[in-house]
């Protein structure tokens, strides 16, 4: 006790401010992962959308060559040999870009790999999504954190600053989720 009757908090109070000052730091962690991933899923999400749209494209152009194919295969037959070996070699060449389109591993750019790769993407852009909403809550436990773990120092209650060092350890663990494992929780 200090003079006056005053309890002399200011050893406490420095333990308050550093544990503030830590929860800080791990909000601007936080909140640093939460708009990396922000931005990867934005990223992920644009790539899915064009690739989907790659493949609606195949997918378009193929059936316009099959249907091609199809009625050309369905020409009334002149007895024009040289006609009949044009038509004939040109719907073969119909059928084979048609085939093509469903599936080219060499290029990765047929429907079926297509399909695949944007599949990918949605994976790793869900993935990204749970992150950042981990790392927001993560972000949202140490803002509350630091207005409780302040508050113990303007009301000299100490239970406050416990409080705050609990909702620091929840924001650590969910920031933490949001890098190690961002779909164990869903909430």
């Amino acid at each position: 006790m200090t003079g006056h009757g005053h309890v002399d908090h200011s050893g406490e109070n420095k333990r308050v401010a550093l544990l503030i000052a830590v929860l800080a730091l791990f909000l601007a962690l936080a909140e640093t992962g939460a708009k990396s991933a922000q931005t990867e899923a934005l990223s992920r999400n644009v790539e899915a959308s064009n690739l989907w749209a790659f493949f609606q494209a195949r997918t378009i152009r193929q059936t316009t060559l099959r249907t091609a194919a199809e009625t050309a295969a369905l020409l009334p037959d002149t007895g024009d040999e040289t006609r009949r070996a044009t038509n004939s070699r040109q719907v073969a060449a119909w059928q084979a870009t048609a085939q093509r389109y469903e599936s080219e591993p060499s290029t990765g750019e047929g429907r079926r790999e297509l399909a695949e790769r944007a599949k990918a993407a949605e994976r790793i852009r869900d993935r990204s999504m749970a992150a950042y909403h981990m790392y927001e809550y993560g972000s949202a436990a140490f803002q509350v954190a630091i207005v409780i773990a302040s508050a113990s120092i303007v009301t000299g209650v100490p239970l406050l600053a416990l409080g705050g060092a609990l909702l620091g350890v929840l924001g650590t663990v969910l920031a933490g989720l949001g890098f190690f494992a961002p779909e164990l929780l869903h909430l």
